[in-house]
């Protein structure tokens, strides 16, 4: 097996400075060109077993030089704060020559990162014990932020699409026949549908086709052409949405508007008051509502976190996807329940035990330490290619509720809600959670405010 190349040129210079040589005076130590060590010393040539033989010769065994652990450490430390707050102009070449060359300043940038990071969990754990949810520090994600100031529902694409789904002649569970003609008749895009596509969706100008993976059930694909069909039917009214909300950025606003044609999809497959007349019918049962419809346990849930229409609300939901690392890809409440941006969601938290029992819905009477008590509800999804050795995406998606309104589900049937033994003591997450006797804290709170 050929040895890797060891390029260790800041590090190689930091030791010529140290023991006081010119670049020349090395370069004759070693017989080598003074051209040659330069290249080295600049990362352009990996220094070889020859010349590293003839160094730890001049200077004796030099681990620290050749071990390449310490400032590739460093250099994922560094990409990680840069990343943290937002910034991508760094290159990869740039960080290197930071750790190799100023290790001393890049572990102070690092300091200053965590001290930032500290005043923000301060700054969004004072937020959590006022309750005042709006002066939490930023999570990274303003349009989700944007999703939820709007209690996860737009008035405005539910009553389009609400209307498009009776003008076209929809019929629920059976959308996506006349989708795929509405897509071809008015805009001239032929839909196919085939094997070895990763991506829900893609979109060939050239040719103008939609090309959509075969993996998807019916539904799914349906949610995908509606999707399109915002884009195209509605942009005018997406785009006002997007600057009402005053993104500026053009990863925001793709971001945005990526958001808002989803969001249309969903009402257009899964229409208001059909959707909410089902969900009420079957006590809110997910399954039911997705055979019904013709999409997934997660679409569902996502649906039921929207129904916010003054006049006929559905039942306020909580809606939440992670995946086994705890990292949260969806939040949307349309109610006032915060979801912790700081250390992390609560372990005891059901959503989590999803993932150990495929397959079942699971369900959790649980009480914040405020005494609010929730009814949760989760269970673990895959989404991808289907075959033997294809890898596929994993979550748990969980949905909750006030517990006064538990009894309206199925999933509550033959619980006793009113029993205080049942329920779950969770928090909002470690450093902001005031419980003193919890087996799986993992960070002490923050504390900020007297009592």
């Amino acid at each position: 097996m050929a040895r890797p190349k060891r390029f260790v040129g800041a590090r190689l210079r930091r030791l010529r400075q140290q023991r006081g040589l010119a670049q020349a005076a090395l370069a004759q130590a070693l017989r080598i060109s003074p051209s040659y060590l330069n290249q080295i010393e600049h990362d352009q040539r990996p220094l070889t077993p020859a010349v590293q033989a003839r160094l730890e010769a001049l200077f004796g065994p030099q681990p620290a030089l050749f071990d390449g652990s310490g400032p590739a450490a460093l250099v994922s430390e560094l990409r990680e704060a840069l990343a943290e707050l937002g910034e991508s102009a760094t290159t990869p070449e740039e960080l290197e020559l930071l750790a190799g060359d100023l290790p001393g300043i890049a572990h102070v940038l690092l300091d200053l990162h965590r001290r930032q990071r500290a005043i923000r969990e301060r700054a969004d754990a004072l937020a959590a014990q006022l309750g005042d949810v709006e002066l939490a520090g930023p999570d990274g994600d303003p349009v989700r932020d944007y999703f939820n100031r709007r209690r996860n529902h737009v008035a405005e694409l539910d009553d389009i699409a609400e209307a498009a789904f009776r003008e076209h002649g929809l019929v629920a569970g059976q959308v996506a026949p006349r989708l795929r003609q509405r897509l071809l008749d008015a805009h001239g895009i032929r839909v196919q549908v085939g094997d070895g596509l990763d991506d829900k969706r893609q979109f060939d100008p050239a040719t103008r086709m939609l090309s959509l993976p075969d993996w998807l059930q019916p539904g799914q694909q349906a949610f995908q052409m509606a999707a399109e069909l915002a884009l195209r039917e509605h942009s005018a009214l997406i785009d006002r949405l997007v600057a009402e909300a005053g993104f500026s950025e053009a990863e925001r606003i793709a971001q945005a508007r990526i958001g808002l044609s989803n969001y249309y999809a969903g009402a257009l497959v899964m229409p208001y008051g059909a959707f909410l007349d089902e969900a009420e019918a079957a006590r809110y049962d997910i399954d039911r509502l997705a055979h019904r419809f013709g999409v997934g346990f997660e679409a569902v849930c996502h649906r039921l976190s929207t129904l916010a229409r003054p006049g006929r609300p559905g039942l306020p939901f909580f809606f939440v996807r992670v995946d086994r690392a705890g990292n949260v890809s969806k939040r949307h409440s349309a109610t006032d329940f915060h979801f912790s941006h700081v250390g992390g969601a609560c372990p005891l938290w059901i959503v989590y035990e999803a993932f150990n029992q495929p397959g079942r819905v699971l369900t959790q009477v649980a009480r914040m330490p405020d005494g609010r008590s929730h009814f949760w509800l989760a269970r673990q999804v895959e989404s991808g290619p289907v075959g033997h050795g294809r890898r596929r995406k994993t979550f748990a998606v969980s949905l909750g509720c006030d517990l006064r309104h538990a009894g309206r589900l199925v999933y509550s049937r033959g619980l006793d809600l009113q029993d205080p033994a049942t329920a779950t003591p969770i928090g909002p997450g470690c450093k902001v959670c005031e419980r003193t006797d919890c087996v799986q804290r993992a960070f002490p709170a923050l504390r900020l405010l007297s009592p």
